[in-house]
């Protein structure tokens, strides 16, 4: 055992024992930060324009406080922008991270000196808690990769701003520099595929423990590595390589390549990080529940998401949620959000501790014709559909095509294969049933003959990394849309296409 990881192995074990204590008293604490969020807001000027000096409970809370978007949030940002303080937190923010919104543009989201640790930290303690868990406290003697986004800033009046991946490496502690890969000069690189080439070169001759990064990025990084140095699997370059920390993307889609590539399946730790807070991370080894980040200055609602788009939806806290209903989650934060809308869908499946899984996107759905089906239920599937057929995809994405020239409408599936089913034609049908097990309001469409069962475009071989290099959005946090309730997307990569399977019969 190394130096690093003597010396680390006790405070892991006490982040360990710190996650379990927080997560049985997880209610109790969420009140407390609700409390202290409420005390610290009520001399800003969202504080003051929204009467928090009258907000004794939730409730009033809620009556005083509409959940909103960015959008919404705007004007607050636009202050702050011009030079402003106080306005939706104490003070100005240490940070801007810059993220690309859809209707909204570029969004500035705010992080201050009290909510960085929410990011830095608690990436940090779902790590650890994985050695303290696992016994392997090995990997921490060795190089670690984090595939990440340039940490290069601008200043917007004063305040420092890039991405979220970038301002996290400029947390990175000192003694953990010295492990960290890639080296700055490298992360700094905007071009996707020349960092990726750089990266390599750093990488090759080192004993990398533990890689990091969202699964298509890094399923790139294997490729380019295996190519350059021509083995047949990663383990035959980074024989300790012993843990992989992901999130961003559900990684069962890519789960069969990437362990194809590495020779086999490593540990790993998935975690739930955005813009807006750190939610959620795996503390359970071989688990795919996340324990939601309840004691790091994030204060959580629920909206079930079925009613998220009513008028005046259920909107409840943690205390109330139950097992198996899919929740729009929102968050009030030390950053300065609230009543925030993160845009995401999770189903708890558990309230002791609070576990949960995401599955989907409020705006990432498709309902042209009220069956609203959302991620969770595509993704599934297509990955139930692939195994009975011993296929892989490398990308997909779904959209309505509600005028079709000829027939009833569809949901066109645009798939990427890395390889092939035999027989696309009965893929198709039985891909048409699983979706139709998964989503009853699809299948009554179908039955109905309002719909006609699914249509698969085949693109050929890279289309999707083409298609995101087009787009100036090849690599780092970028991720491709797995459901969109309009034609934009789809219609972009019909410049990709194959084949088309017209009809299911």
């Amino acid at each position: 055992m190394g130096y690093k990881s003597l010396v680390l192995k006790p405070f892991s074990r006490k982040i360990a024992r710190d996650i379990n204590e927080w997560s049985q008293n997880a209610v109790t604490t969420q009140k407390q930060i609700f409390n202290e969020l409420i005390k610290k807001g009520k001399a800003t000027r969202f504080g003051k324009d929204h009467h928090f000096d009258k907000i004794k409970s939730y409730e009033d809370f809620k009556n005083m406080v509409p959940v909103r978007d960015y959008e919404g949030i705007k004007p607050y940002i636009e202050m702050i922008k011009e030079g402003q303080k106080d306005i939706l937190w104490p003070g100005k923010p240490a940070y801007f991270a810059k993220t690309s919104g859809t209707t909204s543009g570029v969004k500035y989201i705010p992080l201050t000196k009290d909510s960085l640790l929410n990011h830095f930290g608690s990436a940090r303690n779902a790590s650890l808690n994985y050695a303290a868990q696992s016994g392997n406290f090995e990997y921490l003697d060795g190089k670690l990769i984090f595939l990440s986004g340039s940490p290069k800033m601008e200043l917007v009046n004063g305040i420092k701003t890039g991405r979220l991946s970038g301002i996290v490496n400029h947390q990175v502690p000192a003694w953990l520099k010295t492990n960290q890969k890639p080296s700055y000069e490298t992360n700094c690189i905007e071009d996707w595929e020349v960092k990726v080439e750089r990266i390599v070169d750093e990488t090759m001759n080192a004993n990398m423990t533990m890689i990091s990064g969202i699964p298509p990025w890094v399923q790139m990084y294997y490729e380019r590595l295996l190519d350059r140095t021509g083995k047949k699997t990663v383990r035959e370059v980074f024989p300790n390589f012993s843990l992989f920390v992901y999130g961003g993307v559900n990684m069962e889609p890519y789960r069969n390549k990437l362990e194809s590539l590495v020779g086999g399946r490593v540990d790993s730790v998935e975690t739930y990080p955005a813009s807006e807070g750190f939610i959620a991370f795996q503390d359970q080894l071989n688990s795919e529940e996340l324990l939601l980040n309840t004691n790091s200055g994030i204060f959580f609602e629920f909206i079930p998401a079925d009613e998220f788009f009513n008028e005046h939806p259920t909107r409840i806290m943690l205390d109330q949620v139950e097992p198996g209903v899919s929740y729009a989650v929102v968050v009030n934060n030390n950053a300065g959000l609230w009543g925030y809308s993160l845009g995401d869908t999770v189903k708890f499946t558990s309230v002791n501790p609070y576990r949960l899984k995401v599955n989907g996107r409020i705006k990432h759905y498709i309902s042209a014709f009220g069956e609203h089906v959302i991620g969770k239920e595509v993704e599934e599937a297509l990955m139930e559909t692939s195994r009975s057929f011993d296929s892989n995809v490398v990308e997909f994405t779904v959209a309505p095509q509600v005028n079709p020239e000829t027939g009833l409408p569809y949901h066109e599936w645009l798939i990427e294969f890395d390889k092939q089913p035999d027989s696309l034609e009965n893929f198709i049908l039985q891909l048409d049933g699983n979706m139709r097990e998964q989503n009853i309001y699809y299948d009554d469409l179908i039955r109905g003959k309002i719909l006609r069962p699914l249509v698969v475009t085949t693109l050929k071989r890279d289309a999707f990394r083409n298609f995101m290099r087009a787009e100036g959005k090849l690599g780092g946090q970028n991720k491709v849309p797995r459901l969109s309730n309009d034609r934009g997307l789809a219609d972009k990569l019909q410049l990709f296409r194959v084949d088309t399977i017209e009809e299911v019969a």
